[in-house]
C-alpha cells in the first residue's frame, strides 16, 4: 500500500468532513448540553443523586465555553449585530453565575441546559428544536 492510500485509511472519515465554525461551537454546546444533562440525570432534588465530578466537570466547560463567547462576542472585529453580542455577554454572565449556584447551593441545572439548547436551535437555524 503506498502512502497515498495510507493517508486515505488513516484520515479519510475525517478528511471528507468539513466543519463550519456554526457546526463546530454547536457540537461544542452539545457535548457539554449532554454532560450537565447526564450529570443530573439522577437528581432526587437539591443536590441528591448528582454525580457531583462529572457536574463540576461539565459547569467548567460550560464557564469556559460561555467566557470564549463572551470575548469573542466583546471583540470590535466581531461582525454579530451589537444587540446579538450584548446578549451574548449576558449570557455568558448569567451561566457564569447561576454556575456557582449550582455548585454551592444545589440549584438546578435546567436554566442552563434550556439556554445551551436555544443556542443550539439558533445554531442550527431551527428555531423549535434542537
Amino acid at each position: 500500500m503506498n502512502t497515498t492510500l495510507q493517508a486515505r485509511a488513516a484520515y479519510g472519515a475525517e478528511a471528507g468532513a468539513v466543519h463550519t465554525p456554526r457546526a463546530t461551537e454547536y457540537r461544542a454546546f452539545a457535548r457539554i448540553t449532554h454532560r450537565l444533562k447526564s450529570a443530573t440525570a439522577a437528581d432526587g432534588g437539591p443536590g441528591g443523586g448528582r454525580d457531583m465530578p462529572a457536574l463540576a466537570a461539565a459547569l467548567h466547560d460550560n464557564r469556559r465555553l460561555w467566557a470564549i463567547l463572551a470575548a469573542d462576542a466583546a471583540d470590535p472585529a466581531n461582525r454579530l449585530p451589537p444587540a446579538l453580542r450584548a446578549r451574548l455577554v449576558y449570557l455568558a454572565e448569567f451561566t457564569r453565575v447561576h454556575s456557582g449556584r449550582v455548585l454551592r447551593e444545589g440549584a438546578s441545572t435546567e436554566p442552563l441546559i434550556e439556554v445551551n439548547v436555544a443556542v443550539m436551535r439558533g445554531l442550527a437555524g431551527t428555531g423549535g428544536t434542537a
